[in-house]
């Protein structure tokens, strides 16, 4: 156990330096190196993918908001955006836990993989969206909120790399488009992490130590040390060109995801 809650906090700060590093949600770190350990330690292959995705969510909820109340504090959050948001972003979440739960798990990790390689050719040949003037409806808002919250639900993320071209859509500049996408990322991980919670309640192939589709050595291991990583992510991106690290991290991602479909 002591081996095995070393390393969670190596996946911890590596997550919280990538998350830094490139703007991002851990998950897409997180979700894959879980898998690697959880095969490690022998754990029921029928859970392992649904407790990998519901540690992350439950990692990001906690990691996450030091990030967003940092852009709170610098008034980056565009607070009128975020609150017509937030009833699509928990009814996604919500969604999200739930349609994990009637996935076999072997499917659900091959969904991971196509949507890692997917972000990976988004990153790769893509431009992310410049600001917009126009804004966007109510109902246009509820329904963007519920997609950006079911996706990043069932896989585990953040949501940054969907939401934050949303936002730069809807009228956001992109400092508020990412301090938004930040705040935009606690209640879903939050509502999803509830849900894996209580969808893998008492479930029979649940390890030792694990409420439901959350093991508590890897979320313990990884909050530890992910928030004071991340900052220093966040200090080397400063130094580096953001063209050279969209392109890095683009590739890690591609690479990772042809692991998990291999």
């Amino acid at each position: 156990m002591l081996f095995a809650f070393l390393f969670f906090s190596l996946v911890g700060i590596t997550a919280g330096f990538i998350a830094g590093l490139f703007g991002i949600g851990g998950g897409v770190v997180i979700v894959p190196a879980l898998l690697f350990a959880f095969a490690q330690q022998g754990m029921d292959p029928a859970v392992m993918t649904h407790m990998a995705i519901g540690t992350s969510l439950a990692t990001i909820a906690v990691t996450g908001s030091s990030s967003a109340f940092g852009h709170w504090q610098r008034g980056a959050v565009a607070k009128a955006l975020l609150a017509r948001l937030l009833p699509g972003l928990i009814i996604g979440a919500i969604l999200g836990g739930v349609l994990a739960s009637v996935l076999p798990a072997e499917q659900l990790q091959w969904l991971f993989g196509v949507f890692l390689i997917l972000l990976s050719l988004r990153f790769l040949l893509s431009r992310m969206p410049r600001s917009s003037g126009e804004g966007a409806g109510a109902l246009q808002t509820l329904g963007a909120g519920t997609v950006i919250g079911t996706v990043s639900s069932l896989f585990g993320i953040g949501g940054g790399v969907l939401s934050v071209p949303w936002l730069l859509r809807s009228g956001a500049s992109m400092t508020r488009a990412v301090g938004t996408s930040a705040a935009c990322g606690i209640p879903i991980a939050a509502f999803g992490a509830l849900t894996f919670v209580i969808t893998g309640y008492r479930h029979a192939g649940l390890p030792d130590y694990a409420t439901g589709f959350l093991y508590w050595p890897a979320f313990l291991g990884m909050v530890l040390w992910s928030v004071p990583s991340a900052r220093l992510g966040v200090a080397v991106a400063h130094h580096l060109p953001a063209g050279l690290l969209r392109k890095l991290f683009a590739v890690v991602i591609l690479l990772v995801g042809i692991k998990i479909l291999l």
